[in-house]
């Protein structure tokens, strides 16, 4: 359990041989990251549950130019307040994951949906499992909590994601999840939005991380408090993010379909074309063969940036790849 004492050992010279030393391993650091938007409704209640399920946790709120006493509350609950000046969840997470230091992230929202008594047992299964990343995946009844405008996009997405980039997670817009520190460290975070969670899904899916969800109860937000997000606005958005990391993911799929595409619509154009011409030895549609005749330059032009972006995808895979090979794993507790 999280109380229990781990132990490591390592070799030393002891005149002219080896002894095994052992000595009780340093628990891991845990960081409680909260994002923060007018959120002095709730923000008070979530620091002290987080508190009190992991009261060796630092907890970190970072407010995002709330117009409320969302910081004075956080601050009154103890926890470690700083502030990100550019509005969007994309940007306050990657503040975050760039300032905070840990060996452990648990990141939640600040709005008290989240059950903050499953966080031990996500870190508990991220470090025995040597996971990179836990996915609180939410369960609620229909309502208020999760309207069915919500839940159809989230299931929508789900599709998405899991067509586009393998792998099907049953939940991947939860802010509730659990991290690795070469997870963190190794995120680029480019995205400014509410789409920062499709990144880190793709990021995951992208390196090929071990990764785990687990179920979690989703409950309303309390009275006086609501929610930043605009189902269509926001889900146009992450639409277009998620086309984005796909084009930069698998370039070489989108710009070979546009090949093909492109090459049978030439095809096409050209063969009534070319079957007058056996036929007469005249070429009386000008315009139809010029324009099948740059349909089939540009096919072969989308081909070879496919070609190229795929090169070079690649090689960010092997350096992202290699950045996280270069921090440590989560230890065991």
């Amino acid at each position: 359990m999280l109380a229990a004492k781990q132990y490591e050992s390592e070799q030393t010279d002891f005149r002219g041989g080896t002894v095994e030393v052992v000595r009780p391993a340093q628990a891991p650091a845990i960081a409680v990251i909260l994002p923060c938007f007018n959120e002095a409704a709730a923000i008070g209640d979530v620091v002290r549950a987080f508190r009190t399920v992991l009261p060796t946790a630092r907890v970190y709120v970072f407010d995002n130019r709330s117009t409320d006493d969302t910081r004075a509350m956080a601050a009154a609950a103890g926890a470690i307040v700083r502030s990100e000046m550019r509005q969007g969840k994309g940007n306050v997470v990657r503040r975050m994951f760039a300032d905070v230091e840990a060996d452990v992230y648990v990141l939640a929202d600040g709005d008290g949906t989240y059950d903050a008594r499953m966080a031990p047992r996500m870190i508990e299964q991220l470090t025995a499992e040597n996971l990179d990343m836990i996915v609180g995946t939410r369960v609620a009844p229909p309502g208020r909590a999760f309207p069915p405008g919500h839940r159809f996009g989230n299931q929508m997405f789900n599709t998405l994601v899991a067509h586009f980039f393998g792998r099907d997670f049953k939940d991947i817009f939860s802010g509730y999840r659990v991290f690795s520190r070469r997870f963190v460290k190794s995120f680029p975070a480019v995205t400014n939005g509410f789409d920062i969670e499709t990144e880190m899904t793709v990021h995951a899916l992208e390196l090929r991380l071990p990764v785990a969800e687990i179920d979690t109860h989703y409950a309303e937000r309390p009275a006086g408090s609501a929610s930043k997000l605009r189902t269509f606005r926001d889900g146009f958005r992450i639409l277009w993010a998620m086309l984005l990391l796909f084009k930069q993911v698998r370039p070489f799929v989108l710009f070979g379909a546009a090949f093909a595409l492109l090459s049978l619509v030439s095809v096409g154009l050209a063969w009534p074309v070319l079957i007058e011409f056996v036929q007469t030895g005249l070429v009386p549609r000008v315009p139809t063969a010029l324009l099948s005749t740059g349909m089939m330059i540009v096919a072969f032009l989308s081909l070879a940036c496919g070609l190229i972006l795929h090169s070079v995808s690649r090689s960010h895979l092997e350096v992202k790849r290699l950045q996280y090979l270069t921090l440590a794993a989560p230890r065991p507790r």
